[in-house]
């Protein structure tokens, strides 16, 4: 849930590599319903790191801003499923 805190990406633009501005991320792949197990990154010391599902390369921008993406439109936000009247 990326109400945790922890910045999640996602890559539906399928491009080949997604600039972060976070070192601990989750990459969920495409979008919800589409979307891979979301995988917990760390990219600790290294600067890149490829997704193991959709190989997506992340590479770590310390020019972008915590939780930041570029291109921009690679940063996923939870939002809630409308409840349907009864």
């Amino acid at each position: 849930m990326a109400d945790t805190g922890i910045p999640h990406f996602c890559n539906d633009l399928g491009v080949t590599v997604i600039e972060v501005g976070s070192k601990e991320f989750m990459c969920i792949g495409a979008k919800p319903p589409f979307d891979h197990p979301h995988i917990f990154i760390d990219l600790g010391d290294d600067d890149e790191h490829v997704c193991p599902y959709c190989s997506t390369l992340y590479r770590y921008a310390p020019a972008l801003a915590p939780g930041a993406a570029k291109p921009e439109e690679c940063v996923w936000h939870d939002e809630p499923v409308a409840k349907s009247a009864a």
